[in-house]
């Protein structure tokens, strides 16, 4: 089955040198341990993830919080890939949607800047003068955002940190944002092609901030009772939830009804007036609103993030729990306990990797002698540059990948029919929305049915095979008091044997 929804997550040791922390896959559905990757300690935005996707493997990127270190892992195998010694330690880490670059920030405020296939060092320059919290590329790549403890937020245009002509000038943002006061703790981008779209980011300073790339505008502000760690956004814009480190999440919606004397009720997005646009949340008039709106999880929280089917809330905590809340409800469905003890500083959501080890499901032709990583090659990627070499950078080789129809793998999208699509995706869909008191799946019904049928059947089989064997024990016992030799006892009369082979047939219809 492709569309699986796995949840991917990184643990790490309360307290520094006691363990190494991991990188594990769940099954969205039942929890189960799907994979583990070991020897990590990869702190809060210090991973970053490209997924496997056709006939190319993906990989992940894992920086130590305690080393000048990059461990590189891939699907294919649960133990490190590839080491990759960097120039200095980085706090943040991003890999743009394509994998083909991956951008590293520093508590100095420098931010690094690589191509993966080929670890060429295009740019390194100080993008902000105190330490680099978050890292995170535009949907399309075309941009790099920085937040930082000095309270901005830079958008950087990925063209001109490879062009060749701009190594040696001073880099120039494409804009700042720099309304917050204190530390930007996170950033979310929004759908769309840079530069027209929207990002969210959120400070300690209780805030969190909607802007307008195209315009280079705030658009609205939403001030909270608590400072804002992290947030999740959902992918269709409607909401976002602001999570802070006390273990209280706040559900934001962006658009609201109200009734209208021509058109009935209205729907209209909130906000969007600008610098003097303020959404209190704690307002007095919305308290009752915000109780409804507000999820407290009773433990210090390490991350959050919004399934695929932007059904499932998924909250990482400071004890090693990852809580599964019903989004429209609030209603904790489920909760993962398998590492207790230790904190989840990074947690997403994927459709589960084709060439997950362990989990390798692929259709191979006749005759063919190739194993896994043949068939599904590792996107690749090389130890990364600690000094920029323009030599290097010119004449450097990059790996590509390029389909083949006779490489003896058939791949899964081209043989997927679409009755396997809509099996599939009922599966993926349905156990999310089905409502757990007094609801019913159409789907859970069916299946249970026809178990039902084959178990009757089975029954039925197992019933005749008993009325058969009691008939055969049955005949053989009478056959015995037939033949019993008459010692002692005088002959009966031809009466009482009539009378006794009547009440034997008559017990033995009853048996019947």
């Amino acid at each position: 089955m492709l569309l699986q929804e796995t949840v991917l997550c990184s643990t790490a040791p309360t307290t520094q040198g006691t363990g190494s922390g991991s990188i594990v896959l769940h099954d969205i559905q039942t929890g189960a341990t799907l994979a583990s990757f070991k020897q990590t300690n990869a702190g809060p935005h210090s991973l970053a993830i490209l997924e496997s996707k056709n006939i190319q493997g993906g990989f992940m990127l894992a920086s130590q919080p305690d080393k000048s270190i990059l461990n590189v892992y891939n699907f294919q195998k649960d133990q490190i890939s590839l080491k990759i010694v960097l120039p200095e330690k980085l706090t943040a880490i991003a890999l743009d949607r394509r994998g083909d670059f991956c951008a590293g920030g520093t508590a100095a405020g420098r931010v690094y800047l690589w191509e993966t296939s080929s670890g060429v060092l295009f740019n390194s320059w100080d993008a902000h003068y105190r330490q680099v919290n978050v890292l995170r590329f535009t949907n399309d790549g075309a941009a790099l955002l920085t937040g930082s403890d000095d309270s901005g937020v830079s958008i950087w245009s990925v063209s001109r940190l490879v062009d060749e002509d701009m190594q040696t000038e001073h880099l120039v943002p494409y804009c700042t944002l720099s309304d917050h006061t204190l530390p930007v703790t996170d950033i979310i981008c929004g759908i769309g092609l840079f530069p027209d779209c929207r990002v969210l980011t959120s400070s300690i300073d209780h805030s969190v901030k909607l802007w307008d790339l195209s315009t280079r505008s705030l658009l609205t502000t939403f001030q909270f009772p608590q400072p804002i760690s992290y947030l999740a956004w959902d992918v269709s814009e409607r909401l976002f939830f602001a999570a802070s480190s006390d273990g209280s999440i706040h559900q934001m919606n962006l658009f609201h009804e109200r009734e209208s004397k021509v058109s009935g009720v209205v729907t209209e997005a909130i906000g969007g007036a600008g610098v003097t646009d303020i959404i209190r949340v704690d307002d007095d008039a919305s308290r009752e609103a915000r109780r409804k709106r507000l999820i407290n999880v009773g433990q210090p929280i390490t991350s959050i993030c919004i399934s695929l089917t932007s059904a499932i809330l998924l909250v990482g905590t400071s004890e090693g729990l990852i809580h599964l809340y019903d989004i429209p409800s609030h209603q904790l469905l489920r909760t993962i306990s398998t590492h207790k003890g230790m904190s989840i500083p990074h947690i997403e959501t994927m459709i589960k990797p084709p060439d997950l080890i362990g989990h390798v499901s692929l259709e191979f032709r006749s005759g063919s002698t190739m194993d896994t990583k043949d068939v599904i090659p590792v996107k690749p990627i090389m130890p990364f540059q600690r000094m920029r070499d323009p030599k290097s950078r010119e004449a450097h080789e990059i790996a590509v990948i390029l389909p083949s129809n006779h490489n003896g793998y058939q791949d899964e999208l081209s043989s997927y029919t679409q009755e396997e699509f809509l099996r599939d995706y009922s599966f993926f869909v349905e156990p999310s929305t089905t409502p757990k008191t007094g609801g019913t799946d159409p789907l859970a019904l069916k299946s249970k049915v026809e178990e039902l049928e084959v178990e009757v059947e089975k029954l039925r089989a197992q019933l005749s095979k008993a009325k058969g064997v009691n008939d055969a024990m049955w005949d053989t016992v009478v056959s015995k008091m037939v033949t019993q030799p008459k010692d002692s006892e005088p002959s009966k009369t031809g009466d009482s044997e009539n009378s006794d082979q009547a009440e034997r047939r008559r017990k033995r219809g009853r048996a019947t």
